[in-house]
């Protein structure tokens, strides 16, 4: 199990697939990791709106497609690791800073992507 010291950190991961979003939640919250289920970009808004600040945010291609959700992400990409799970046959359009992974992966690849993510950001 993952500990940090300073304060748990958050990750979102955002897909309107529940298969996606609830898997690759359970196994980071199984390492320890406070993650957070979203369904769409537009909740993100509101969830930093709350005041919660994620560190990562796992994000599924398909919510790229629209363009103020897009340019919102990007916006937030600029400070904190976004990482866009994609397809390789129809790809999402490009979001600036963002990290790709490509379909087809395991939901192990893409906690293991955020794992390293987090200890980078706890050094």
């Amino acid at each position: 199990m993952l500990y940090f010291a300073a304060k748990m950190q958050i990750v979102f991961v955002v897909s309107p697939d529940w298969t996606l979003r609830t898997a690759v939640r359970a196994e980071l919250r199984e390492a320890g990791v406070d993650a957070l289920g979203l369904e769409t970009a537009d909740d993100v808004g509101k969830a930093l709106a709350r005041g919660m600040a994620p560190s990562v945010v796992v994000i599924d291609g398909a919510e790229l497609e629209n363009s103020s959700a897009r340019e919102a992400l990007a916006n937030l990409a600029r400070h904190v690791t976004v990482i866009v799970v994609d397809s390789r046959v129809t790809p999402a359009p490009e979001l600036i800073g963002a990290e790709r992974l490509h379909r087809p992966l395991r939901v192990r690849d893409i906690v293991t992507r955020v794992l390293a993510r987090l200890v980078a950001l706890a050094r």
